[in-house]
């Protein structure tokens, strides 16, 4: 048991694209037989994940969840990940800055609450996972940020 963290990016998919030739796309569905005749519209992926990053967590529950945490799914925009990122930033330029930016939470699950190495590390793992969504045109961008219906969820389970 222990506090995992999730940030996942989900797409909706049509069932009735076309490519531009007009044929139509096959569908997702065709690899699910179970399925029948239902269709596969959406596509989930995990695009973060964390264990025992309490500070990481406390910033989700304090800026995208209202302070609530019942381990629910929660919408996350991109303006949220820019001000996460700004504060990993910061935190990781001037560690003295830690206990203010990203403080840690305590939990029964949570795990270590010390700034030390472990914290630093986590801090640089989310700096990397959020590099990897903003930075990547296909999860769209600023001026254009539902480029192709992606939309993003924070949960976490402990």
């Amino acid at each position: 048991m222990g506090l995992d963290m999730y940030l996942t990016a989900e797409k909706y998919l049509s069932p009735y694209e076309f490519d531009n030739a007009g044929e139509r796309i096959d569908n997702i569905s065709a690899q699910f037989p179970e399925l029948g005749d239902s269709k596969v519209t959406g596509i989930t992926a995990e695009v973060g994940y964390w264990r025992k990053a309490n500070a990481i967590h406390k910033w989700f529950v304090d800026n995208v969840q209202e302070g609530v945490d019942e381990c629910q799914k929660s919408p996350v925009n991109r303006a949220n990940l820019h001000a996460l990122r700004d504060a990993v930033n910061e935190v990781l330029a001037d560690n003295s800055k830690a206990s203010e930016l990203l403080p840690p939470e305590a939990g029964f699950f949570f795990g270590s609450t010390a700034l030390d190495e472990y914290y630093i590390s986590d801090l640089t793992d989310t700096k990397k996972i959020l590099d990897n969504i903003l930075d990547n045109p296909a999860f769209g961008t600023d001026e254009k940020p539902s480029n192709g219906w992606w939309k993003f969820f924070y949960r976490s389970s402990w």
